[in-house]
């Protein structure tokens, strides 16, 4: 009976999720093409859709894993530059993107390396430290990224020598930001999730029961830093500019708040975080002396107020099922 009872709760669950990327789906297309008259408000979209995509790699590892990598946006910068230097050297963008998305997955998975040995608060301000590094390098390492200056005018990509419209590339980033859902219930559907979430609670313990968390805490990175070097791929010939404070640590820290504020550990709660926060900083603009104010409060409204975030505080998020970890449960003799 109590397998039944789990067996009908993930079904539940899943059928729920799907219902819920049925709809998310049909909302991220459909926008696009209702604000295609406001340019502006089609913009904000457009930029929302990008936030979707980096919160569902900072929730992998910060939801699912257990770890939160302060330098998440400049393993998007390496991404960004890569892609931006290759198209100026007459590389298709579509061909420049895995590349330089490939080229953020493998610098995360190294910049990863730490959380071996540090956790929890540790490993944060590692992650700090080396996110401040990376922004002196976009500065420093001129010849590659333009140095402070950074690159304007980047246009949008082309296909079959044609440039997309913007309504075109709005719609290639719903695809985007939908694929990254996709993938990211996949993932926590699937042994590599239950086993991130087995380290998030306690890696000693998984450890004992037989799981590589050194292997799986680099697969964590590899797979997050991708959803990363893909977001900056694409958010290079959207904004049509980047320089190092498009991916400096305060970018790394509005993302996690996307997450947190949502509701870290679901998979909607980032969504929803995203969804809200992204565009706040386009409607504040005539607001910017209170801007950054503004966000430091809702950082510590999260962690004092909502440490679930606002989903996972009101309980009402189809969390996926935690099912037990692939390792013998040991059972008590018949007496």
């Amino acid at each position: 009976m109590t397998q039944s009872f789990k067996t009908g709760g993930r079904i539940q669950g899943h059928s729920a999720n799907l219902l819920l990327l049925a709809g998310f789906a049909i909302v991220a297309f459909v926008l696009p093409i209702a604000l295609s008259g406001n340019r502006y408000l089609a913009f904000v979209a457009g930029v929302t859709m990008i936030h979707i995509l980096w919160a569902c790699g900072m929730n992998l590892l910060y939801g699912y894993t257990g770890l939160m990598p302060l330098m998440f946006a400049g393993i998007a910068g390496i991404s960004a530059y890569t892609v931006v230097d290759l198209t100026a050297n007459g590389w298709s963008f579509w061909l420049a993107l895995p590349v330089g998305a490939l080229a953020a997955s493998i610098t995360g998975t190294v910049l990863g390396l730490p959380s071996l040995r540090l956790k929890g608060f540790y490993f944060t301000l590692c992650s700090l430290v080396i996110q401040t590094v990376m922004t002196l390098g976009f500065i420093y390492f001129s010849g590659l990224t333009n140095g402070d200056t950074g690159f304007s005018q980047i246009p949008l990509p082309s296909l079959r020598g044609e440039p997309l419209s913007s309504l075109s590339y709005d719609l290639v980033l719903a695809a985007a930001a939908v694929l990254g859902v996709m993938v990211l219930i996949a993932i926590m559907r699937s042994t590599l999730g239950r086993r991130l979430i087995a380290i998030r609670e306690d890696d000693e313990l998984a450890a004992m029961l037989g799981i590589n968390v050194t292997g799986y805490k680099m697969i964590a990175f590899f797979v997050g830093s991708l959803f990363a070097g893909v977001g900056g791929a694409l958010y290079a010939p959207y904004i049509g500019f980047i320089s190092p404070r498009s991916f400096d640590v305060l970018i790394s820290m509005n993302i996690w708040l996307m997450v947190a504020f949502g509701g870290r550990g679901t998979i909607w709660g980032p969504v929803l975080g995203a969804a809200l926060l992204a565009p706040l900083s386009f409607f504040l603009q005539e607001y910017y002396t209170i801007k950054d104010v503004l966000y430091g409060a809702l950082i510590i409204a999260v962690i004092v107020l909502m440490p679930a975030g606002l989903l996972g505080s009101l309980g009402r998020t189809p969390r996926l099922p935690a099912a037990e970890i692939d390792a013998p449960v040991p059972r008590r003799s018949p007496k």
